[in-house]
């Protein structure tokens, strides 16, 4: 989480769009039977919530600051 606040608005919007090529994925792995470890999916499901919790921050704050 701590490495999440570190990031810039840029840097954690291409952050999430990699986890989400990832999860979509890993999805399509599964459907099709290939994953081997189906607990990754939950694990990258969390870091785009935790992801879209920091922009929502970053988003507030700046507009607060404004």
């Amino acid at each position: 989480m701590s490495e999440i606040k570190d990031l810039s608005l840029p840097e954690l919007h291409k952050k999430l769009r990699e986890l989400g090529d990832e999860l979509l994925k890993l999805q399509v792995r599964k459907q099709t039977g290939q994953v081997e470890r189906p607990h990754i999916i939950k694990q990258t499901r969390r870091a785009r919530a935790r992801i879209l919790t920091g922009v929502k921050q970053l988003n507030q704050t700046s507009s607060t600051n404004s």
